[in-house]
């Protein structure tokens, strides 16, 4: 190689050098962009969040601030790069690896070093400069220069970087590469300001439970140690001696003048000092009574004696109330659950963050999380709990509280361990190993805001062990909720979708106990709004509650969900005919369903066979012959899939009051009747309407079923309504013996004979009274169950008519049902009185004088009717 030729390669080697620093230039930028934006991405999902709906993932959510910016500048770089072709990827490899290694190889032919070289590198230079020569014209000719500057020039997006641009699909954003329908949404700080402090105020108060529970039970405790205290106090001395058999001489502490195992106790240490004591005496007589008192509490139940209102037990009533007040916030169930569902993406908000980037993942739209974070701060707000006390308020005595409701506090005394049940009766007649394994069968309580009675979780741990059963509990002892514990252990589990069936009467109800009692969300697919509802509870799950004669309209949407965990039958002898399209209906849906409980509080000794229809729905394999059976081995035939209990043998702190509100709908003639006294402004004829249609109205079968069903339980019913219209219409409706109208116009010694007369009668007797005659100085103990037909205008009418019944010497529980229209005057009524009530309850728990006169307390008719008359005139005109 000539000089010419060396001088020639070296300018051809210096633009070779050139081009490989622009091409490895090229290269490192363009993986220095990549790398970073995608640890950008790496980060940005490791910080998002899952939020769920119903237990199943809705939304991937990200929480993003200003520090994100510089994230979405260096997405852009990375979008903006200019894209390599083959050929582009192609001439930077070989810039960056074989050229190189032939600029390097043909040096030694470009310097000094050429003389010393051998032949072996001559022939290497030799041929590097070959290859150099071949390709630098190529290049020059295919403008390698001008390509690698434009590979190498960055591209500025246009204006400042926003978190908005994450939507662009130039970004090509991680987490929004799966095309999702509806599209990712940004929330602006408007939508989630305050969701952090409303979910920690929430939480505070959910923790504050366990603080309410755990004074209940310190406070239970005082209750007992005080009546072991009143006992040993009055316990004499000389039981000592029968406690260590006759080795202590007593003589001493007589003549000391301690005479009780409490004054002993009292003494303590200082027995010893007594003449003819001494220290071992005193040892013993101490540990005697020791034990007296530890025997003494460890059998000791509590007792709320009305009658003695001991201060600790006051103590225990408050305490009990305030636990429960905590408990009812807890019972806002879709809120709640929500707010759950929106703990994980609370602990990503802070300050910073201005928007939220919201994916969805299985098909809800970003618009529903909008409305579960309104929800929870709604539901924060509502409950005072932005200020951070999230304390309810709580009655000022609470054992007016307790007289008006004492089923929740012997449930919540229950669920302390202070209220045991009689354990043979509560398993009804199961045989041992269906018992053992209910024993076994553990209740998850994670949605279930209500305290459960033993015997109640035993059912609900029944119906879980044996799948399908049928529940036969009396009325009044809790069936409904046995029947949600069940639902809500599904729920914590992972099902989704329950259905409940029932008579359009009790749906209200239904809705209503599963809200109050439970965090699952129940869905009222009857009515005009039956569409909305079922698509509600397909998409997200839930309970959906529905009539049997709903069933026939959405059977086939049914049949097609292969996901029902569980179906409730509420009333269940409505489909003991099998026969019946409805019974054809709903033994379909039992069959098909993974679970199922049929309630009815008929007795089992009644109708076998029709009881043998229900069990083959249930059972089909069970083999139950209904020909020539006592109901003994009736029972053993069908006890895995049946269990009953009666009050008397589960409620062991009877006499008891049980008071049930039933919201009914009006049927198509009470709604006539009743809009037509709206037009002619007849208040009391309003007040009647649901109750005059006879057959035909929606409160006289039900009020028919509480009275077949009294008959069937072995108990006498008294039925009160203020007018003597509806008393002689109940009085023909309903089946023999009805005894009555008892009224203002019957003589005084002719309402007494009345009474003797129908306490005298069978079961199932029923005695219809005028609530202003039957309700004032009659003695009614014989009649354990109490109709009213419509809301007073006066509170202390229906607790005086009440008190004929539940008072001493009643050793039934009282069952009180108020039957109410969903719609109109009742509801107006009920809510304004309510609202009455509350203004005057200070007046009324203080004052002498509400205290001696009753009706200082009530609110006055007159205005009660134009309140009641204008808000429905209005109503129906709209």
């Amino acid at each position: 190689m000539d000089r010419t030729e060396r001088d020639e390669m070296r300018r051809l080697a210096a633009d070779f050098r050139q081009w490989s620093r622009l091409a490895e230039g090229v290269r490192v930028w363009h993986q220095t962009v990549q790398d970073a934006a995608g640890s950008d991405e790496r980060a940005m999902r490791t910080r998002s969040v899952v939020v769920a709906r119903s237990g199943r993932a809705a939304w991937r959510v990200l929480a993003l601030g200003a520090s994100d910016r510089d994230v979405v500048r260096r997405l852009w770089e990375r979008a903006l790069l200019p894209v390599p072709t083959a050929d582009d990827r192609a001439l930077l490899r070989l810039l960056t690896g074989e050229v190189p290694r032939a600029v390097a190889d043909v040096a030694p032919l470009l310097g000094v070093r050429r003389f010393f070289a051998g032949a072996a590198r001559k022939q290497s230079a030799v041929t590097a400069s070959d290859f150099l020569r071949g390709h630098h014209g190529e290049l020059i000719a295919a403008g390698v220069p001008e390509r690698l500057t434009q590979l190498g020039a960055p591209t500025n997006p246009l204006g400042p970087p926003k978190v908005e641009d994450l939507l662009d699909p130039m970004l090509r954003f991680d987490l929004l590469a799966e095309r999702t329908s509806p599209a990712p949404e940004l929330m602006d700080r408007s939508v989630f300001e305050g969701l952090p402090e409303a979910l920690a105020a929430i939480d505070k108060v959910v923790a504050g439970e366990a603080s309410y529970r755990s004074a209940a039970r310190d406070a239970g405790e005082q209750v007992r140690r005080a009546e072991v205290h009143r006992i040993l106090r009055d316990m004499p001395v000389d039981v000592l001696k029968t406690a260590t058999r006759d080795r202590l001489r007593l003589g001493p502490l007589a003549e000391a003048r301690i005479g009780t195992v409490q004054e002993v106790l009292h003494a303590g240490a200082s027995l010893q000092a007594l003449p003819g004591v001494g220290e071992t005496s005193a040892r013993r007589m101490i540990g005697a009574a020791r034990t007296l008192w530890q025997n003494t509490y460890d059998e000791m139940p509590i007792r709320i004696d009305i009658d003695h209102r001991h201060p600790e037990a006051t103590h225990l009533l408050r305490c009990l109330a305030e636990w429960d007040a905590y408990r009812q916030t807890r019972g806002a169930a879709a809120d709640l659950e929500r707010a759950a569902e929106l703990a994980p993406l609370g602990a990503t908000i802070s300050r910073r963050t201005s928007h939220l980037l919201v994916i969805p993942t299985r098909g809800l739209a970003a618009a529903g999380l909008g409305e579960s974070i309104r929800m929870v701060i709604r539901r924060a707000e509502l409950l005072g709990m932005s200020s951070g006390s999230g304390r309810r308020s709580v009655p000022a005595d609470p054992w007016d509280d307790f007289l008006a409701r004492p089923a929740d506090y012997f449930a919540m005394l229950a669920e302390l361990g202070f209220v045991t049940d009689d354990a043979d009766a509560v398993h009804g007649d199961l045989p041992e190993e269906i018992i053992q394994a209910v024993r076994d069968q553990a209740l998850d309580g994670a949605h279930l805001t209500a305290s459960l009675r033993g015997y109640q979780s035993f059912a609900a741990r029944f119906a879980l062990v044996q799948r399908k059963v049928i529940i036969g509990d009396e009325m009044g002892l809790g069936k409904t909720v046995e029947a949600i514990a069940v639902l809500a252990h599904l729920r914590s589990r992972g099902s989704t979708h329950f259905l409940v069936v029932c008579p359009a009467a009790v749906v209200t109800n239904w809705v209503r106990e599963i809200t109050a009692k439970s965090r699952l969300r129940p869905h009222r697919v009857h009515g005009p709004e039956r569409d909305r509802a079922a698509r509600a509870w397909l998409r997200d799950g839930g309970v959906a509650v529905t009539t049997y004669e709903t069933l026939a309209w959405w059977e086939s949407t049914l049949r097609d969900h292969h996901d029902l965990a569980c179906v409730v039958v509420d009333e269940a002898h409505y489909i003991k005919n099998p026969q019946a399209q409805r019974t054809a209906r709903t033994k379909e849906i039992v069959a098909r369903a993974d679970r199922a409980i049929l309630l009815t509080g008929t007795p089992l000794e009644n109708r076998v066979e029709e009881f043998g229809n229900l069990a083959s729905y249930v059972r089909p394999d069970l083999t139950v012959d209904v020909t020539d059976l006592s109901p003994q081995r009736f029972r053993r035939q069908i006890a895995p899939a049946y269990l009953r209990r009666n009050q008397e043998d589960v409620l062991t702190e009877l006499p008891e009051l049980i008071e049930v509100e039933e919201w009914l709908p009006m049927s198509a003639a009470d709604t006539t009747g009743y809009r037509e006294a709206v037009v002619r402004g007849n208040f009391m004829e309003m007040r009647q309407a649901a109750m005059l249609q006879g057959a035909r109205s929606t409160k006289v079968q039900r009020l028919i079923e509480i009275v077949r069903e009294a008959a069937d339980n072995g108990r006498r019913v008294i039925v009160f309504s203020h007018f003597r219209q509806v008393l002689d219409l109940v009085a023909q409706a309903l089946p023999e013996p009805v005894f009555g109208p008892l009224t203002g116009s019957v003589p005084a010694n002719h309402r007494q004979q009345m009474v003797d007369q129908f306490s005298a009668a069978e079961h199932g007797a029923v005695l219809v009274a005028q609530i202003v005659a039957g309700g004032v100085g009659l003695n009614i103990q014989s009649a354990s169950v109490v109709v009213i037909c419509e809301p007073q205008l006066k509170p202390t009418t229906e607790a005086q008519a009440i008190a004929r019944a539940h008072r001493m010497g009643q050793v039934q529980s009282v069952q009180v049902h108020r039957l109410l229209s969903e719609d109109g005057v009742d509801k107006r009524i009920t809510e304004l009185l309510a609202g009455k009530r509350r203004i005057f309850d200070d007046f009324a728990r203080v004052s002498d004088t509400a205290d001696s006169s009753p009706e200082a307390v009530d609110l006055s008719e007159a205005e009660l009717v134009r309140e009641v008359l204008a808000a429905e005139r209005q109503r129906l005109s709209t």
